[in-house]
């Protein structure tokens, strides 16, 4: 085992050296973010939902390439953002969820303190092999209310969707059109007493615009939904990459509610419109403000 762990320390040594300067100095910087991350580990570097902040050292490097120099991602406002227990509302788009990794990206980097964002990830996710262990040691996780509830009072950061799959499958002549949204979140935030954070992202409703939704192909292969865009299905995997728009987060200042988690849905639903519109107004903000789609 002692041998191993040398092999391994002396491979992770020699892939740093062979790593270019600029590179070096973006983990050392990561490495730095990581280490004033305020979580609690057990004995073997997990929390209690399985985030391994090892695995996020190894394996964010190319997303962050991502968020520097394909993305080109802004921030406005995330000193807003408070520290210990929070919801970050926003809206989802794009057909892959970039968005929620520039936001986790944004709030490791350029938070203080840096934060690792909980996302409450769709349930198929939690049913894909593989791929919702990698979520897990990354940070998201099946959205459950009981977990979003646990993580809360544990202090975290949880990022939340509440558009769900309208918003991220949504076509491109519905961009920054938030669709309906869901109201666990505010039940959620008014039990645990958590402030929400209204996030904007400009720029994703772009980045993959879709012309159509083959509905009854998306059933079949048991799917959230199968999108036709300029580039998907017609390149096959290639054509789900996203087209380098520039990014621009928006996150607005915390909103404080009061009241029951129990409260009758129409006084939950007032208190959810009053997040849409604080996020439609970061819209409105975000999009006279940047120069275009692309820078």
């Amino acid at each position: 085992m002692a041998s191993r762990s040398g092999w391994s320390k002396a491979l992770g040594d020699l892939a740093g050296a062979l790593l270019p300067l600029s590179l070096r100095d973006l983990q050392r910087e990561l490495d730095d973010r990581i280490r004033k991350v305020p979580t609690r580990l057990n004995e073997f570097g997990f929390d209690p939902w399985g985030l391994h902040p090892a695995t996020i050292r190894q394996g964010t490097l190319p997303t962050l390439l991502l968020y520097k120099y394909y993305f080109r991602v802004e921030t406005h406002g995330i000193e807003h953002v408070p520290a210990g227990r929070v919801l970050l509302i926003a809206n989802h788009a794009g057909q892959l969820p970039f968005d929620a990794t520039m936001i986790a990206i944004a709030m490791l980097l350029e938070a203080d303190p840096p934060r690792i964002v909980r996302g409450m990830a769709e349930y198929w996710v939690s049913q894909l092999p593989w791929v919702s262990v990698v979520a897990a040691r990354g940070g998201a996780i099946a959205g459950t209310p009981q977990t979003c509830r646990e993580m809360l009072e544990a202090g975290e950061a949880v990022l939340v969707f509440p558009e769900g799959v309208r918003g991220m499958n949504k076509l491109y002549a519905e961009r920054y059109k938030l669709q309906k949204f869901g109201s666990g979140f505010m039940r959620l935030a008014l039990e645990a007493q958590a402030p929400i954070v209204p996030v904007a992202v400009v720029g994703s409703e772009e980045q993959q615009p879709g012309f159509a939704n083959v509905r009854s192909l998306a059933r079949l292969l048991g799917i959230p939904a199968f999108p036709v865009t300029p580039t998907f299905p017609w390149l096959g995997p290639l054509g789900l990459l996203p087209l380098p728009v520039k990014y621009h987060l928006h996150f607005g200042e915390p909103l404080h509610f009061e009241g029951a988690p129990t409260d009758d849905d129409a006084v939950v639903e007032e208190k959810v419109e009053r997040v849409k519109q604080a996020i439609g107004e970061l819209f409105e903000r975000g999009l006279a403000t940047r120069r275009g789609v692309f820078r």
